[in-house]
């Protein structure tokens, strides 16, 4: 891996580029633009736009030029500092052989998204040194409310340098908030899910664990030597899927650099229960001895925390408490 490269913090009157390296911007409504470019806006950005972002063909997506060429452009302008992606997807492995990816570690920036963009950030990661975030789309920032806690951890991993401590929200939801900003249905928080005890510090790699295991054996992996790794899956991951992925990375011949576990929170169509959760992580003896954190806000429901692909993190997990902090960023 190449000599890490941490971007410099946003600010106001900063530039972001909104692209589209898997599903098209075509598909976003615009009252949910509105709201997005609202409150970003608010923060004090300014905002411009790939050129091709538009385009949608039968994948609701568009070509891989048009998708390499937007990226390309963004990381090529002087005047971005950060680049958003609209929205997460299927297909964003096919860009990986046409990425310059020396102009991105010459040109190093803020990226951030999530779900498909885990293989992005994880890919830069190893061909880069490039530290990249975990966090909202742009699309994200059309959510009108209950948007405080994504926006705060936003803040605190991309506007400044202080260490964050990671606390579990009060209430969560996974609802469609898209279709209806109004018609919100709330779910309290049981907070964080202490499964296996123990402390460890390591640089956090992973994201949604589908589109990590893409990854595997290719030259993009960004490889698990004194990592502390985050998972997280979707709605279409059922208790087998999670323990399958699961069970592909620590078959992994550097699994064992692997210091600690962070499990992000499951949506609720994927009917995994806490107690599955712990019988699969119970499952695997490869875990005895490193702490396993779940319930954490991250993946595919809200709110969410932003994390850095590339940074560190020091976990702690015993009977009584539990800390997540991450202390570089």
């Amino acid at each position: 891996m190449n000599e890490k490269i941490f971007p410099k913090k946003l600010q106001a009157g900063d530039t972001i580029r909104i692209i589209a390296p898997s599903k098209t911007m075509a598909i976003i409504s615009p009252g949910t633009r509105a709201i997005a470019e609202h409150r970003l806006a608010e923060l004090g950005f300014e905002l411009s736009f790939g050129q091709h972002i538009e385009e949608q063909d039968d994948f609701m997506s568009s070509s891989i030029q048009s998708r390499v060429d937007d990226l390309h452009a963004a990381f090529r302008d002087k005047n971005v500092k950060a680049v958003l992606t609209v929205l997460g997807g299927f297909n964003s492995n096919q860009l990986l052989r046409y990425i310059d990816w020396e102009l991105i570690r010459d040109n190093p920036k803020v990226f951030c998204g999530y779900s498909d963009i885990t293989l992005l950030g994880n890919a830069m990661l190893t061909k880069t040194g490039l530290v990249s975030y975990s966090g909202p789309h742009y699309s994200s920032f059309g959510q009108e409310l209950h948007f405080d806690y994504t926006l705060d951890y936003f803040k605190q991993c991309l506007m400044s340098e202080a260490p964050i401590a990671v606390d579990a929200s009060k209430q969560w939801s996974d609802d469609p908030w898209y279709m209806d900003q109004q018609d919100r249905k709330l779910i309290d928080n049981d907070g964080h899910l202490r499964i296996n005890a123990g402390e460890a510090t390591g640089m956090i790699v992973g994201g949604n664990v589908g589109t990590l295991s893409l990854l595997q054996g290719t030259e993009y992996w960004p490889g698990l030597k004194d990592t502390i790794l985050f998972i997280e899956d979707d709605l279409e991951a059922k208790p087998h899927h999670f323990d399958r992925y699961l069970q592909s990375l620590i078959h992994l011949p550097d699994f064992g650099g692997v210091k600690g576990l962070v499990v992000g929170r499951f949506q609720t169509e994927s009917n995994i229960t806490n107690e599955q959760i712990i019988q699969i992580i119970k499952s695997k003896k490869e875990l005895n001895n490193i702490p396993v954190l779940a319930n954490v806000d991250f993946g595919h429901t809200d709110p969410m925390i932003t994390f850095p692909i590339g940074g560190e993190a020091r976990l702690k997990v015993d009977e009584g408490i539990s800390k997540l902090e991450i202390i570089k960023h």
